[in-house]
């Protein structure tokens, strides 16, 4: 037992620590875990986003045509709940994830999820649309996105943890930073791939069958993904653990009966992020061409270097983490994220490409402020025998409330109102509600044993 002062700024507790008095070098089994985890969630999350994207520019038209010949505004409504509803069964994945990884090992949960998302994205690029098999082409995509949810659902906190549990103690924020990034490199890629199919063909070419291509590229993504997964070890921590435990315990169990607000407190930590995120990832590509009428291709390449920005400040802050604290590092990124909600749809609406441009980059700075540090700080919250279950419904919930359905309560507030300031005002009260939750989080923390 050591007394220390966590780095969050608070007070002196007392809590069993594993400092070092100075920082590991990075070992070439180090290396292939960062590589590892930064790859899969950044094929899962390439294949997430694609569909992303397709429900802001061209799902409203391709499979809800009757609503859209009547009302596109409602199509696009209904474009983005398809792309919320998957969030709703993302716990169900969290939880058969967490289940089976607290027992048999992160490792093989990492290659199914994989898998599984793969195959759903596959599928999105062979499916018929409505004008084909009328009533069941959105039926079927809608039960393919849930395929998809259920596999995200179980991805990230297998990553997460991968990344921390083998991270030397100093640098634990840097490592989970790590499969933070696969979300905007995915983005990055998602974009790239749009950018790329809407500059080289026709409107016409991209509607008729040029947006299939995302999609089913992602089966070469998949073996890629499988083959470097599968050269990982599993968590030290866990194989320790295994040794003291019986196969018989019963995380879910723990965790609900003994954690629950800690749960509860994760999940909003995230909700304000993945709002904002979602502005970025989905919302900006529509408003910027269809509402702003900005050409596709111009939006796009704006969303890629603001996904670049998420990228580099996903990265640095987690890195800062390990230094100034992780609580601090969330209270600054929120604070921020608060303050520019607002001054973010003022330059946006200016209708000046370069104004559009230096908005979306300064969010996706910001982003990066309030994610980078997420995986370190969730492992350290949670104790051993329910990290991969706290951490995935955390997660889960975290995004239900927060990003599921921010694309479609954006468009209806625009809809509704005629005014995108509101959508600020929306993003900020999450944003209120998830720095109070950051403020609250047990003191001492960081630099705690994952053993516990």
């Amino acid at each position: 037992m050591a007394t220390s002062t966590g780095n969050d700024g608070s007070a002196p507790h007392v809590t069993q620590t594993e400092q070092p008095t100075q920082r590991e070098r990075l070992t070439n089994e180090h290396k292939r875990v960062l590589g590892g985890a930064l790859v899969g969630t950044t094929i899962e999350w390439f294949d997430f986003f694609i569909y992303a994207q397709a429900a802001g520019l061209i799902f409203a038209t391709q499979f809800f045509s009757p609503v859209a010949d009547q009302s596109p505004g409602l199509a696009q409504i209904i474009a983005w709940a398809s792309l919320g509803i998957s969030f709703l069964f993302r716990p169900l994945g969290a939880i058969l994830a967490g289940h089976l990884g607290d027992r048999i090992g992160r490792k093989p949960v990492l290659v199914v999820t994989l898998v599984g998302m793969g195959l759903a994205t596959l599928l999105m690029g062979l499916l018929p649309n409505y004008a084909a098999w009328g009533i069941a082409a959105p039926i079927l995509l809608v039960l393919l996105r849930i395929m998809q949810g259920m596999s995200a659902g179980g991805e990230w906190g297998g990553a997460a943890l991968i990344a921390v549990e083998h991270a030397p103690v100093l640098r634990r924020g840097y490592f989970g930073a790590f499969p933070q990034l696969g979300v905007p490199l995915g983005m990055m890629l998602a974009t790239i791939m749009m950018l790329t199919l809407t500059t080289a063909m026709s409107p016409e070419q991209f509607e008729a069958w040029g947006w299939r291509i995302p999609f089913v590229s992602s089966l070469v993504l998949i073996l890629v993904g499988f083959f470097i997964r599968k050269s990982v070890e599993e968590s030290p921590v866990f194989t320790e653990m295994e040794e003291l435990r019986e196969r018989s315990s019963a995380p879910l169990k723990d965790l609900f009966a003994g954690h629950s607000k800690l749960v509860g407190l994760c999940a909003l930590i995230f909700a304000g992020n993945n709002a904002a995120g979602y502005l970025l990832i989905a919302f900006f590509v529509s408003y910027g061409s269809k509402t702003l009428g900005f050409p596709r291709p111009t939006v796009l390449g704006i969303m890629l270097l603001g996904s670049g920005a998420w990228f580099f400040s996903t990265l640095i802050s987690g890195h800062i983490s390990d230094i100034i604290g992780r609580k601090t590092i969330f209270v600054w990124g929120y604070a921020a994220l608060i303050l520019w909600s607002l001054p973010l749809w003022v330059l946006v609406d200016s209708g000046q490409i370069f104004l559009f441009a230096l908005a979306t980059i300064v969010l996706g700075v910001l982003l990066g402020v309030t994610y980078g540090p997420q995986s370190a700080l969730y492992a350290e919250i949670f104790p051993a025998s329910v990290r991969l279950s706290g951490l995935n419904i955390s997660y889960a919930l975290g995004s239900i409330i927060g990003g599921a359905f921010a694309p479609m309560i954006s468009q209806m507030i625009l809809e509704q109102t005629g005014k995108a300031i509101y959508i600020g005002v929306y993003i900020a009260v999450l944003c209120v509600f998830s720095m109070l939750a950051v403020m609250a989080v047990p003191r001492g923390i960081q630099g705690r044993s994952l053993n516990q």
